[in-house]
């Protein structure tokens, strides 16, 4: 089967700007790309798209995906801890939340338990239940101090050789380390470092055998060593870190990428929570973060570091679904242009997947959303589903234009 998409805008993913063109499908892969004055002709599709003006560009991805965290636009969760079966169901329903709100690709950063995404997955890759290309993970890997035995949090370089034989043998793809602790939850833990370079040195060697890749939660210098020492793929956070380390980063700028998750921090500064719900010492770590974020990642930027959208969706206050507010927060707080925030959301994205994934180029995978407006001048529409008139993932609908705009 095939599809063209005609009378649209098309953004590639690219820093480039959209340009009025065509694009034509085949099975699951972008067959042709043509710019005006060019056309594709119609007689070369079983199925004829008309964009009606809107925007044709990648579909987006979530670098930072947590679909354990069960809160939703469609189901708030006031407890953050569910039994088992519960958060099966939940990750399930986030997987095609996401989806729905045009995420055709995530990358894990953790779970809340163990065999949730090495069980969903499978049933994405089968279409047996909707949800974006998952790089899955399990439990966010934290030692608890002692040699326990627990494959999630034994200490030493055996431990984590065990640990991420554990999860290959899942068919894991990417472990989740928590090198740095968490002022949101224990007030000034954040320049704690949890892990030795003997264990981080196994982690890079068990990686490596095993073909997993390495996710890792690390705010200060010290712990951002330990994530390159690692060989981390992505680095979440960073939020204390010196210029020399800035400059360290970008020594591996081709290695490694980053992704601030300023998500949590503007939605917990946003919140009112009840009187029985005390907030105060995760807006003091955000009001925190977020000031010093807004010098940091402009650095970032400007030194050429891979920055990607994905601010730890899934609390009640910050429910998977709103995922797409980080593209705006990366305008608004970082100085990205439009264009730049939605690289940032797809192309890089695409990058981090190691998918040919995040552009609208000949050959690449036809993932793809069209939308009803502009987002390369204005990236808050992509929060609105309703603007979204197609979603496609694998060059299959999830979400087929109306029939008016299909000939």
């Amino acid at each position: 089967m095939s599809t063209l998409f005609h009378n649209i805008r098309v953004f590639d993913g690219t820093p480039n700007p959209a340009r009025e063109g065509s694009v034509l499908v085949e099975g699951n892969t972008i067959a042709k790309v043509a710019y005006a004055p060019e056309t594709i002709d119609a007689s070369e599709a079983d199925t004829v798209i008309d964009g009606q003006g809107g925007t044709l560009m990648p579909g987006m991805v979530e670098a930072h995906t947590h679909l354990t965290w069960a809160s939703s636009v469609e189901k708030i969760y006031h407890q953050f801890i569910l039994p088992p079966e519960e958060l099966e169901v939940a990750a399930t329903r986030n997987a095609r939340v996401l989806l729905d709100h045009g995420f055709t690709s995530a990358y894990s950063a953790g779970a809340l338990g163990d065999g949730i995404e090495a069980r969903l997955n499978p049933k994405i890759l089968a279409g047996e239940t909707p949800g974006p290309r998952l790089i899955p993970s399990t439990l966010e890997r934290s030692p608890d101090g002692d040699d326990t035995g627990d494959v999630f949090n034994g200490r030493g370089p055996e431990a984590m050789r065990a640990f991420v034989k554990y999860c290959a043998d899942q068919g894991l793809g990417s472990i989740k380390l928590v090198i740095s602790g968490e002022s949101a939850l224990k007030p000034g833990s954040h320049g704690e470092v949890l892990y030795t370079e003997a264990e981080m040195d196994a982690a890079r060697e068990a990686t490596h055998e095993h073909g997993l890749w390495i996710a890792c939660h690390a705010y200060t210098d010290a712990a951002v060593d330990l994530a390159l020492r690692a060989g981390a793929r992505i680095i979440y956070h960073g939020s204390y870190i010196s210029d020399a380390m800035v400059e360290k980063l970008a020594a591996h700028k081709d290695e490694v990428f980053y992704g601030p998750g300023c998500g949590v921090s503007v939605a917990a500064l946003e919140a009112s929570p009840p009187p029985h719900i005390d907030m105060s010492s995760m807006k003091n770590s955000a009001a925190e973060r977020m000031a010093l974020e807004g010098v940091l990642v402009p650095k970032m930027k400007a030194a050429g570091l891979r920055i990607l959208i994905g601010g730890d969706y899934g609390f009640p206050f910050n429910p998977n679904g709103r995922n797409a507010r980080d593209l705006s927060h990366f305008v608004q707080y970082f100085g990205f242009s439009p264009v730049e925030a939605l690289n940032a959301a797809t192309a890089l994205g695409g990058e981090l997947m190691g998918l040919k994934v995040g552009q609208v180029k000949e050959g690449w995978l036809a993932d793809l959303l069209l939308v009803s407006g502009d987002p390369t001048q204005d990236v808050a529409i992509l929060q609105d589903k309703d603007r979204l008139t197609a979603i496609m993932k694998d060059g299959q609908f999830h979400k087929a234009p109306a029939e008016a705009a299909v000939a």
